[in-house]
């Protein structure tokens, strides 16, 4: 059998790798390295156990907590030694993430296929890191897969013009099918739920602090998905959690309990890329706490609006806008892995 290695860091890509592995391993001697970028527990681990996956047969430890910088090249060393070991037929990475970048340079630099799931994506914002990445990771591909029309079109205008970019929709939707009879309702009240964890929105103690007055001022309550990272923001600022009685802190959750959380909430606020999908996907309204969004097709019909400035004042009244038509099946039906495997057999 011909090998593929995936690359995944992150919880986004953990979501995503889930279907597409249990195709490509129908297939492929298909090996799985988690870079460590992120490594926690409930971040990783129980996503493996809670979709079914196999076990990543190489797992860095070196990598987390880094600069960019330094974290990519710790990253690529490492990947560059695996494939020295394992001599790949190709390398397989998801999105946008540093660990992404790391492949899809080590793939150039060793000549090895490389192929990029959801491709195409841009926010047109060059101060993300996210945005740098994709867009080398899509200079370097043999094969990409783009989740929306829209996807394509951004190839198209970077001149990325070839017979190797293929519109297969979105492997969330996959995944989405797959765990769905498995959601609960988490708590018997009415909430929004919100994941709040992008350095613009954390870094500054006076932003930070204005989101969560935001938060403690709505007519619900939040339920707060609280990343690692923003923890530690929080007690650098002294930032009380105690402080805000309408915020109900949790620590991350699985993935399984993040869509419960998400479905049966009354609306959606985030800065995560993902969650602004599964929100679309799940028929929920969604506030995006950024100047952009990569997901330009969730904010057909105010399902997903942006907000960036004047959050305090501006938040309630946002939240309580009705969003109007729904797209059904605006991202795929649910089939976007067996596509990808499908296109894959029959160029490696």
């Amino acid at each position: 059998m011909k090998k593929i290695i995936s690359i995944i860091g992150a919880r986004p890509q953990f979501i995503k790798h889930a279907p597409v592995q249990l195709e490509l391993q129908k297939y492929y001697n298909a090996i799985t390295i988690h870079s460590g970028q992120h490594y926690d527990e409930n971040m990783s681990k129980v996503f493996f156990d809670e979709l079914n996956i196999p076990r990543p047969e190489y797992l860095f430890t070196s990598a987390g907590g880094k600069p960019h910088g330094e974290q990519t090249g710790v990253i690529m060393t490492e990947i560059e030694r695996v494939c020295e070991i394992e001599k790949p037929d190709a390398l397989l990475i998801y999105g946008d993430t540093n660990s992404t970048l790391a492949g899809a340079l080590v793939a150039a630099k060793m000549e090895i296929p490389q192929i990029h799931i959801e491709a195409g994506l841009r926010s047109y914002n060059r101060s993300m890191p996210e945005e740098i990445n994709r867009i080398v990771a899509d200079e370097f591909a043999y094969l990409l897969f783009t989740p929306t029309d829209s996807c394509k079109e951004n190839l198209r205008k970077e001149g990325i013009v070839h017979e190797r970019i293929f519109l297969v929709g979105d492997v969330m939707c996959d995944i989405m099918e797959i765990i769905k009879p498995r959601v609960k309702r988490m708590v018997d009240y009415s909430y929004y739920f919100a994941t709040i964890h992008r350095p613009y929105n954390t870094d500054d103690s006076s932003r930070l602090s204005d989101i969560l007055l935001a938060f403690n001022s709505l007519d619900r309550k939040v339920i707060f998905s609280i990343h690692p990272r923003t923890v530690s923001k929080l007690r650098t600022f002294g930032l009380n959690t105690e402080d805000y009685q309408n915020i109900v802190f949790v620590p991350p959750s699985s993935y399984v309990e993040s869509i419960g959380y998400q479905l049966f909430s009354e609306a959606i606020i985030t800065d995560s890329g993902g969650i602004q999908k599964e929100a679309y996907m799940l028929h929920k309204k969604c506030i995006t706490l950024r100047s952009e969004t990569e997901w330009v097709e969730t904010l057909g019909g105010g399902w997903n609006s942006i907000l960036f400035d004047n959050i305090p004042s501006q938040l309630p009244e946002f939240i309580k806008k009705q969003p109007g038509e729904y797209i059904e099946n605006l991202y795929g039906d649910g089939t976007a892995a067996q596509d990808i495997i499908s296109i894959i057999r029959k160029y490696i």
